[in-house]
């Protein structure tokens, strides 16, 4: 029999029993069959086959990391928000990376957009800010979201992504022609997560003390530089290294090289909104910096990487609609459908409880609340609280202090398309970041789109999707074109 030493401690089963043999089974004399009484042997096993949860269905592969974010550069007059509330001011975060598309085994280095999602332990609760590293999206109307997931992951029938499922959602989606361009472009395989803008894509809502209140759009800008990776170092990368986005990302915090990035607001009032030449809660568009230019709100720094990647990473939850007083949603309809989404999701896969998790529950103040029971509810409240409100018992009161300013809605309730703007267009911003690229841009932009479109097996797919470069700019069309023909004569 094998004794601990004097400084180890003694393995225990779940409920705190000191375990005797972890190397043997208890059988029926030597050589026998194994009994149904050896507890610790069917704890073990039953345990092993409950370690994985349901994985996420987008977003599924993911690092994460912690640090805090300093407030650099006044915006009282834009938001109340109490963690921005002073320069110099603190607050703890969590963030996670993630890549969109591929299951939780999938590479680091897929071309796909990254998952940009930061978690705020501010004074006033967790403030939640869930994005991508682009400015824009695919589509605009979160109804059509679960058809833009399936068809741009496995097949039911083949088991694999295909091209023919994934160009003929964008043949019928022209709205995808701008975040197409982005991502089949030099920006669409990033280096590393530390090597790549995030940006809050949609469009929210600041309120100040006074009440009056501004759409603002974030971008957080990588102070290590923009690096990018080839199609061809990507699909290399992918199968010496498919963990080199979390790799990086490990080691340089453990070395003590903490990436940052600068946090930056584009500031629309209110008022200007209705009568924008474009719709500014049109996610597959951006807002020109001429007209909205940067502001300066602070610096976000990665020190602390997690513990535990499953308890810390895997178990975080992110959800748009954990918002803090001065900050609010917009009528960004992407948006609001995901203040549904991302928190259902979380309850599916984690369960009710899944804000009580540490990496979830509150830092900097303490959840105060009616909520009650529920799978591995962990909770404690005081002896004898009550379970609902109002109450005669003390319990916690509402604040009568609303999150953001209330948003003016009129009409009737229909199945409405988004409103017309005087430049509403799903190919104009697509042809400006085309002009924008310089020769050698636009040729590997060129090669990406062809490579993949000259899969596809339907001309009438081919021809849907041609007809949109052609609409963003003619030459853009005309060169897709021509390198998708050449490709299917090879």
């Amino acid at each position: 029999m094998t004794k601990p030493t004097p400084t180890a401690r003694v393995l225990t089963t779940e409920s705190g029993a000191p375990v005797a043999d972890n190397q043997n089974s208890s059988t029926a004399g030597v050589g026998g069959p194994i009994v149904l009484q050896d507890q610790h042997l069917l704890e073990k096993l039953a345990r092993f086959n409950r370690e994985r949860i349901p994985e996420r269905v987008v977003h599924a592969r993911g690092s994460g990391a912690y640090g805090h974010f300093e407030v650099t550069d006044d915006v009282t007059g834009f938001t109340s928000a109490d963690f921005l509330s002073a320069v110099g001011k603190r607050t703890e975060l969590f963030i996670r990376f993630s890549t969109v598309a591929d299951n939780l085994g999938g590479p680091d280095a897929a071309r796909d957009p990254r998952g940009f999602a930061v978690k705020f332990y501010t004074e006033e609760g967790n403030y939640d800010l869930v994005g991508n590293n682009t400015p824009v999206f695919f589509i605009k109307d979160p109804l059509k979201f679960p058809d833009f997931i399936h068809s741009q992951k496995r097949d039911p029938f083949t088991g694999k992504q295909e091209p023919d499922n994934v160009w003929d959602f964008w043949a019928h989606a022209p709205e995808a022609t701008h975040q197409v361009t982005w991502l089949m472009g030099d920006r669409g395989i990033p280096a590393s997560y530390r090597h790549m803008n995030g940006y809050g894509s949609h469009t929210y809502q600041w309120t100040n003390a006074e009440g009056e209140s501004f759409f603002v759009k974030y971008h957080f800008k990588t102070n290590q530089g923009i690096r990018c990776l080839s199609a061809e170092q990507g699909a290399e990368l992918s199968g010496t290294d498919p963990n080199s986005h979390q790799t990086d990302l490990l080691q340089s915090i453990e070395r003590g090289v903490y990436p940052s990035w600068t946090l930056y607001v584009q500031v629309m009032p209110v008022a200007e909104a209705a009568d924008h030449r474009f719709n500014p809660f049109d996610l597959t568009k951006v807002w020109p910096h001429k007209d909205h230019p940067l502001q300066r709100v602070g610096r976000m720094v990665l020190d602390r990487n997690p513990d535990n990647v499953f308890a810390e990473v895997e178990q975080s939850a992110f959800s748009p609609n954990n918002f803090v007083p001065g900050i609010g949603p917009s009528p960004d309809k992407m948006l609001q459908g995901r203040l549904f989404a991302y928190a259902d999701a979380h309850r599916y896969r984690l369960g009710v409880n899944h804000t009580q998790l540490p990496v979830n529950a509150p830092k900097a103040t303490v959840a105060n609340n009616y909520g009650r029971d529920g799978l591995m509810a962990t909770n404690a409240y005081d002896r004898h609280a009550k379970n609902y409100e109002p109450n005669s018992y003390g319990g916690p009161v509402q604040s009568d202090r609303p999150l953001a300013a209330p948003l003016a809605v009129a009409g009737h309730v229909a199945t409405h398309a988004a409103p017309a703007h005087s430049k509403d267009d799903d190919f104009f911003q697509a042809g400006e970041l085309y002009r924008l690229m310089s020769e050698d841009e636009k040729r590997r932009l060129i090669a990406n789109i062809a490579g993949g479109l000259a899969q596809v097996s339907r001309e009438d797919v081919i021809e849907k999707n041609l007809a949109h470069f052609h609409a963003a700019d003619p030459e853009y069309g005309k060169r897709v074109e021509a390198k998708v023909r050449e490709l299917r004569e090879d």
